[in-house]
């Protein structure tokens, strides 16, 4: 079930994957709104949808009284609901941020000058932490050089609906890194028009630090070495190890 279309088709669909996400969407939709306002267009060019992935707490809720469109996506992958949220998208930019995430005021002015360039298929924000220890940062410096080399990065992700379409969304047989290969299908698309992927560095989101509150200091980077391993040589035991740590794990 989803609210009805509105009429009026918006410049930028805004889509938030979310599940079980009450404690967090709230901030993120207070930031969304400035951004709006903000927004050289008019808050009414950005339309804002939560994907709710079968949350068993208040989060449509939140998100119905607070304006937002809602789609309902069952199948419990973030890159399913990403793409749920994509299918009742009527914007001609779609833009992506996990719902535990705040967003720059700027961000749409950003994303609406890249996209109007021409030089670029997609982009993405870039992320700074809540908060910094020597674990958090040693895993964020295990991660910089990939985004040098690629020119990929986090935050919040967009492109134009066209190229969505064309590379096909996300790939929902993923439970991890799909939005790495969403990203390399934009940049492969991107060499065909010599367009590049942008990183809007000046109107980085930031997003929390829940899993090194939860799961200690020094996990995740166990978990970017234990992930290439079993990519490589036990893909079985890569998507337990995604399963438990980003769909089992209860909040």
């Amino acid at each position: 079930m989803i609210r009805e279309p509105r009429t009026h088709q918006p410049r930028i669909s805004l889509i938030i994957p979310a599940y079980n996400e009450e404690a967090y969407l709230p901030a993120l939709l207070d930031t969304v709104d400035a951004a709006r306002r903000r927004y050289s267009g008019g808050p009414d060019e950005v339309e804002v949808i939560v994907s709710n992935n079968a949350s068993t707490d208040r989060t449509a809720e939140i998100a119905l009284r607070r304006g937002c469109r809602v789609a309902h996506v069952e199948k419990r992958a973030i890159a399913a609901a990403r793409n749920g949220g994509a299918r009742i998208a009527q914007g001609r930019i779609f833009a992506f941020v996990d719902a535990d995430s705040q967003i720059h005021p700027e961000t749409f002015n950003a994303i609406d000058l890249a996209i109007s360039s021409g030089k670029y298929v997609a982009g993405a924000t870039g992320v700074e932490l809540r908060r910094r220890s020597l674990g958090i940062a040693v895993a964020y410096a295990i991660m910089i050089p990939l985004v040098w080399l690629t020119g990929m990065d986090t935050g919040v992700v967009f492109c134009r609906r066209e190229d969505f379409e064309k590379v096909g969304g996300y790939n929902e047989a993923r439970l991890f890194a799909e939005d790495v290969e969403f990203l390399f299908s934009l940049k492969r698309l991107g060499r065909t028009r010599r367009q590049k992927l942008c990183r809007l560095k000046p109107v980085k989101a930031v997003t929390s630090t829940r899993k090194w509150d939860k799961h200690g200091e020094w996990h995740y980077v166990r978990m970017i070495f234990a992930g290439l391993f079993f990519t490589v040589f036990s893909p079985k035991s890569a998507e337990r190890m995604a399963r438990n740590y980003w769909y089992n794990d209860p909040r």
